[in-house]
């Protein structure tokens, strides 16, 4: 579906008199801040978003899409560079305070306005088509495992290792560059429980013990992200009998899958059946967010998003932006999974937790 009209509050955030929605986890400022000086927080958030733009302004100049692409990405470095000087001199220029939302927004704005609309295109496309050639085999490693809680754990792990494809983090970055990426390698990487948020046998235990009517799935990343991770647990979810909303970006961002995208994955996944691997998948639809962000902020979604999760009752946020960065602490009238893998030195110091740590928060609702 397309995405059309005003933005809306997300429909199933928690609305009580003692919670209002914040779309950041990490306090970047306090009310007795001073208003025109940085805080080391925000200090600390700017200089990440400084040590991204070489892997970016590379990826542009790249982008054989747009003419003389290596100029234009030097515009765009310069001219973030100069909004993130700004910030340190004075937090309250270009909308701010900052928070990853506003720095997110900044970054993406310089990137459009000197002409660049995907930069990561082809990185996602060569990332997908790695992903196509491991689908079969993953889902049938799910598969032969009998026990429901030990396949739940398994998949659990992939939708974890699939998220290390995330390039808006430089390290990664740079590793992806040197190594390229491994999904059975990230399997076997990931770090052994208990993670710094591990709220797996929790969920394992309510998995076991009922069925969804309809989960809202906000996905991250293309790639094994998508296709190794997300899907093989949505096509779990629809043989329990859930139905399935998977809800991805309008517009490009980083490497995020976007509706248009996921919409040819799914149609390459799906046989004539109609079924994933044997799984109808007739209960599952893609769903556009209206966002174009790797963060979101769920009080300004699309308008077909709120009507499609109206009646879930199992809300999924994937991945370091949408499920830790912004909505970690979100709070929702129903229940709700935040799974992904800390890829920030900085959110992994906020969270007392390791880089490369995960975090699996699982939260139920009492009707």
């Amino acid at each position: 579906m397309e995405s059309a009209g005003e933005a809306v509050v997300f429909p199933l955030l928690k609305e009580w008199v003692d919670y209002t929605y914040r779309p950041c986890t990490i306090p970047y400022r306090f009310p007795s801040d001073p208003p025109h000086q940085p805080t080391p927080t925000e200090m600390l958030w700017i200089q990440l978003f400084r040590r991204s733009i070489p892997s970016f302004s590379k990826r542009a100049e790249m982008d054989d899409s747009v003419p003389d692409a290596a100029a234009k990405a030097r515009v765009f470095a310069s001219r973030f560079g100069k909004m993130l000087d700004d910030l340190e001199a004075n937090p309250e220029s270009h909308g701010g305070p900052p928070d990853c939302i506003l720095l997110c927004r900044l970054r993406e704005v310089c990137l459009r306005e000197t002409g660049f609309r995907d930069i990561f295109k082809s990185v996602k496309d060569d990332e997908n088509a790695k992903a196509f050639v491991l689908f079969e085999e993953v889902v049938k490693a799910a598969d032969a495992i009998a026990d429901d809680g030990g396949r739940l754990e398994h998949l659990v792990k992939c939708l974890l290792a699939g998220n290390v494809f995330d390039l808006g983090s430089a390290e990664l970055a740079e590793m992806y560059k040197s190594d390229g990426m491994s999904f059975v390698k990230s399997v076997e990487k990931l770090l052994p429980r208990p993670w710094v948020i591990d709220d797996l046998d929790k969920f394992k235990l309510m998995w076991l013990r009922r069925s969804w009517k309809k989960a809202v799935i906000f996905v991250d990343n293309a790639g094994a992200d998508i296709i190794l991770g997300i899907i093989p647990l949505a096509r779990e979810l629809l043989r329990r009998g859930t139905q399935v909303v998977l809800a991805a970006n309008e517009l490009p961002s980083i490497n995020d899958i976007t509706y248009a995208e996921l919409l040819q994955i799914m149609s390459k996944l799906k046989g004539e059946d109609g079924k994933i691997q044997g799984v109808d998948a007739s209960g599952l639809m893609v769903i556009n967010t209206g966002n174009d962000l790797p963060v979101i902020d769920l009080s300004s979604v699309s308008q077909e998003l709120a009507f499609a999760a109206a009646d879930a009752d199992l809300v999924i946020l994937e991945g370091m932006g949408r499920a830790i960065e912004t909505n970690l602490y979100a709070q929702f009238r129903c229940d709700s999974l935040k799974v992904g893998m800390v890829k920030h030195q900085e959110v992994a110091e906020f969270l007392g937790g390791r880089l490369y740590d995960c975090v699996v928060r699982f939260t139920e609702v009492i009707a």
